[in-house]
């Protein structure tokens, strides 16, 4: 296991799970103190490999308790967002495109594009992604892909 510095330093001491920053002087002991994440970044035969991330202590404590919800911007105009963590591990494990979210013009496609792909480049930065904006039905479509 590495130390907590090495791993902070790697993650610019922010939180991969919701994006916000975490104090390197904090407590290990406060919620909001740094802790360390082993994060199983992809699947084989016989086990998993880990990655170590940046987490809040409570934000690495809920993630044991329940499935991690990675947050959209409230400033996006987007409609039937789906859960990111959940999108980007189907992504990882079985290839293809994902359809993550839907946006009633394709200046709002853009904007919520240019933001997904900054918060995937820390939420999985072993993930190369494109996105693939859609237009049908009166809408756009917004879609993540393996590149």
């Amino acid at each position: 296991m590495s130390d907590l510095t090495s791993v902070g330093d790697a993650d610019n001491w922010m939180c991969w799970l919701c994006d916000k920053p975490v104090d390197p002087d904090a407590s290990i002991n406060s919620d909001l103190g740094p802790s360390v994440d082993n994060y199983a970044a992809t699947r084989v035969k016989k086990g998993a490999v880990y990655v170590e991330r940046l987490a809040h202590r409570a934000c690495n404590t809920m993630k044991g308790k329940h499935a991690p919800v990675v947050s959209w911007s409230p400033d996006l105009f987007v409609v039937d967002p789906s859960p990111l963590f959940e999108a980007v591990e189907r992504l990882r494990t079985k290839g293809g495109r994902e359809i993550v979210a839907r946006c009633p013009d394709e200046n709002d496609a853009a904007v919520a594009s240019d933001w997904l792909l900054d918060r995937l480049s820390r939420l999985a930065p072993d993930l190369k992604v494109a996105t693939q904006i859609s237009p049908g039905g009166g809408q756009f479509v917004l879609a993540i892909a393996l590149r």
